[in-house]
């Protein structure tokens, strides 16, 4: 029977974990190694502590409605996009309402977690902790994991040849930086397009020299804001859009998204990626376009090898004078403190019984929370993720044996190293992920029964924004204030925006009106058709 419950860090999976805890009868000890929480969301200006941190420029690229715990909303005043101070603020409110920080031991370093002698039948862990030098011993019924993947900088000097040995220049990983002013009039070389990758060399430009941006793969920008002006990710995550990725042919669904990516640039002329790629991937980035088309920043592609002050590239180009190198190169995860029995098997989150579980474990009392990455929030997943694993602990929900687990998890494709150029390993559908393990804790909303029972709201839920607040509609946690949150969650968007309002004559309210009774025949087969064919196994097409 567990009872008791170590959870390892205090950002934002960590402070879910611990309220899921709460949630269920159970009584968590959170070991925070820093003195504060928020983990990579409290930013601060020094590295000397090696802890990860965001940079001080950055902004959200999930919108407050679709990012944040489902039975708690962003304060109605806070932007759609938010900077790391807000996302900070919002973690404090969120720690103060459900009371979490009496449960939270900070500046407690975890040195190791090993299976007790009896842990066949027991499922326990022994917990070794340091604070302040002093060292203890905890025994605990079952441990949550929820440090993340950002958590050792990636730097592959070794693909890069010459960096080491000949470049005189300056080189250092995203994490070291903070700011724009130590790289002031300098001609600066940025190494990866990810999303860090495309900010830098944004940011940079305001200031340096140069900027050249290097990359080797295909990469489609898009932006925050959609056509009608909202927030992106409410009007492309939606479960209509995902029944047709389901339906459509794969082939036919990226020619569509590819022909929505160029209408707002042709990414080929831009040297970004071509829709004959087959491999490619998506980064949100506003400015980008811009700083290409004014020559702030000029896209190049891999570097073959350096000089002592120049970049060859493997077009044969060259570029000379380079001050700095910033390697936006990613990050490795790792877990130190586990027994080698656990931890060597850790390959990425593929080797995780629904990427949570070592599924080789005799017992279920070992869960790895966050170690995934969505096409939408992260914090929505791990919140699901640690409500599903609370109620197994409790004893609400069930694993299969062993044996199932392993055999699933050889299901899935070969492991790959923990490479982060190989990150996609990690990302998975939003929507098709988050529901399979809501339907394991039994708090996957039925839109087929709300369609029929309360059309307005299975409406909202089949063809508007699949946000977090779904998830508190039915089963264990239900949240009375679901509902309303859900049909006021377009209003919630433009409330911040309302600092000059505008008369406006037209009404939408008959369209919308209209727009409904004429969908609800086409919801209610859709619905149908889920139910009998459901889509827990979906691929991602992003």
């Amino acid at each position: 029977m567990v009872r008791r419950v170590a959870v390892i860090g205090a950002g934002a999976g960590g402070l879910a974990s611990i309220k899921c805890c709460l949630d269920e009868g159970l009584e968590p000890t959170c070991f925070e190694s820093s003195e504060d929480i928020g983990g990579v969301w409290r930013y601060t200006d020094s590295t000397d502590s090696k802890r990860i941190t965001v940079y001080r420029s950055v902004i959200t690229n999930t919108s407050k409605e679709m990012s944040c715990f489902s039975d708690f909303p962003f304060p109605e005043d806070f932007p759609n996009y938010l900077p790391h101070s807000l996302v900070l603020e919002y973690l404090r409110m969120y720690t103060q309402h459900f009371n979490l920080l009496r449960h939270i031991r900070f500046q407690t370093t975890v040195l190791s977690v090993r299976k007790c002698p009896d842990f066949s039948t027991s499922g326990r862990w022994e917990v070794v902790t340091e604070s302040h030098g002093v060292r203890e011993s905890h025994v605990f019924d079952a441990v949550m994991v929820c440090t993340g993947h950002y958590q050792e900088p990636y730097l592959p000097l070794a693909s890069f040849p010459g960096i080491e040995s000949h470049f005189k220049g300056q080189y250092l990983h995203s994490w070291e930086y903070r700011d724009v002013q130590a790289f002031r009039g300098k001609r600066v070389l940025v190494l990866g397009i990810g999303n860090t990758g495309g900010d830098l060399s944004v940011e940079l430009s305001r200031v340096a020299a140069k900027v050249f941006l290097s990359t080797r793969s295909h990469t489609w920008v898009v932006s925050r804001v959609s056509d009608q002006g909202f927030p992106m990710d409410m009007v492309s995550t939606t479960r209509f859009n995902s029944l047709l990725d389901w339906l459509l042919p794969s082939a036919l669904t990226r020619r569509i998204k590819f022909r929505k990516f160029n209408s707002w640039f042709n990414h080929t002329n831009y040297g970004l990626a071509s829709s004959k790629s087959s491999k490619f991937k998506i980064i949100i980035n506003e400015e980008l376009p811009f700083c290409l088309l004014s020559g702030a920043v000029v896209l190049k592609p891999n570097v073959k090898e350096f000089t002592e002050s120049s970049a060859v590239f493997e077009d044969g180009t060259t570029e000379g004078n380079i001050d700095v190198v910033l390697f936006a190169t990613g990050y490795n995860f790792s877990f130190p403190f586990l027994e080698e029995s656990v931890r060597g098997s850790l390959h990425d989150n593929r080797s995780l019984y629904n990427c949570i579980f070592p599924p080789q474990l005799e017992q279920p009392t070992l869960a790895i929370i966050g170690l995934i990455q969505l096409t939408g929030s992260i914090m929505v997943g791990s919140e699901m993720q640690a409500r599903w694993v609370t109620g197994v602990f409790a004893g609400w929900n069930k694993l299969p044996p062993p044996s199932r687990m392993m055999a699933e998890v050889l299901k899935r494709k070969p492991a790959v190293k923990r490479n982060p150029s190989e990150r996609e390993n990690l990302k998975m559908s939003f929507i098709s992920y988050v529901d399979k393990i809501a339907a394991c804790a039994g708090v996957k909303p039925s839109v087929l029964k709300l369609l029929l029972t309360d059309p307005k709201l299975g409406l909202a839920i089949f063809f508007g924004p699949c946000s977090p607040y779904q998830y508190r509609l039915q089963g264990r946690g239900s949240w009375s204030g679901a509902r309303a949150a859900i049909l006021t969650q377009w209003q919630c968007s433009l409330r911040p925006l309302r600092t000059r309002v505008l008369r406006d004559s037209s009404s939408s309210s008959w369209g919308w009106s209209w727009m409904c009774l004429l969908a609800l025949p086409a919801a209610l087969t859709a619905a149908w058709l889920c139910s009998k064919h459901p889509q827990a196994g979906w691929s991602p097409r992003l």
